[in-house]
């Protein structure tokens, strides 16, 4: 699963906390589209871009990028497409460009070439473990954080964000978009974990018995697919057990695996997310999303 998909998708679907995570008031937001713009001189594409709606001539335009692996070239192919893009587009808009790492370490600030421009105003850099009372006080920051969570840790921190935006949020679609996603960062966290363990493990067995959560989701569909991993788990176990007992524990951990990531394409469909961007993320074939989407869809 690829952390930067991960982010642009949290991003997109509430743009709020990405204010809230640069200092700006979330209400902010409003003012912005969050897009992806292909510059075509060399056919890349900005997957991270907050451009001003066309009645806000005076905001800056936002390009995000995120990093978790340590990067040498990282500076140089950012401040490129940054200056191409100028150069196509030539927006109406100062450019801000907010860089978010996991920490300090994975940086690769390269000051020869780069150590005044990143030391403008225009330039932000963030370090998501050294969001401290930030993240304590923000539940959008909060749902940042749970990214690099430590794994011994995270199911605390996303019950405590789950209550949260329970008390916060009074949109109950934003509520309930906002608690799957928390669930599946803990997914993509915890991948050898099944869906029925996550659930239990963040206390959502008994929210998505509640009137609220039902009227708001289909559990027709999802007691469909449900049914249909539980005969197919059978089956697993059922080859495991001729086939030798090792064999059958690793095949049933990579079956678990499958689900979780299966399970997860509809709500993922339902927050607005790209098909194609879908199997990026969840690091499936794209033949593979297609065809859940298109089960999903049947009667």
């Amino acid at each position: 699963m690829k952390t930067d998909t991960l982010f642009y998708t949290l991003f997109q679907e509430f743009p709020r906390i990405f204010f809230e995570l640069i200092g700006r008031l979330p209400e902010d937001s409003d003012r912005y589209d969050f897009t992806s713009v292909e510059v075509k001189q060399l056919a890349f594409r900005l997957d991270g871009l907050f451009l001003p709606k066309p009645t806000q001539q005076n905001q800056p335009f936002y390009l995000v990028e995120v990093q978790f692996q340590p990067d040498d070239n990282f500076y140089y192919r950012l401040f490129a497409e940054l200056f191409l893009y100028l150069r196509q587009y030539q927006p109406p808009h100062p450019w801000r460009i907010v860089t978010i790492y996991p920490s300090r370490s994975v940086e690769r600030a390269q000051d020869l070439q780069f150590e005044e421009i990143l030391s403008l105003n225009r330039v932000t850099r963030i370090y998501l473990d050294e969001l401290g009372e930030a993240a304590e006080n923000s539940l959008g920051v909060g749902v940042v954080k749970l990214v690099i969570e430590a794994e011994a840790t995270a199911g605390t921190l996303a019950r405590r964000l789950i209550a949260q935006a329970r008390q916060q949020l009074v949109d109950e679609t934003t509520q309930r978009n906002l608690i799957d996603f928390i669930e599946t960062i803990i997914i993509y966290k915890l991948p050898q974990k099944s869906r029925e363990e996550i659930e239990e493990m963040l206390g959502l067995n008994e929210l998505k018995q509640t009137k609220v959560y039902q009227e708001a989701f289909s559990e027709g569909k999802q007691e469909g697919k449900e049914e249909g991993r539980q005969e197919g788990r059978q089956e697993g176990r059922q080859e495991g057990r001729q086939e030798g007992r090792q064999e059958g524990r690793q095949e049933g951990k990579q079956e678990g695996r499958q689900e979780a990531k299966l399970s997860l394409i509809p709500r993922l469909v339902s927050l607005g997310m790209e098909v194609e961007a879908i199997a990026q993320l969840l690091e499936l074939p794209l033949e593979t999303v297609q065809a859940v989407i298109q089960a999903t869809d049947s009667p």
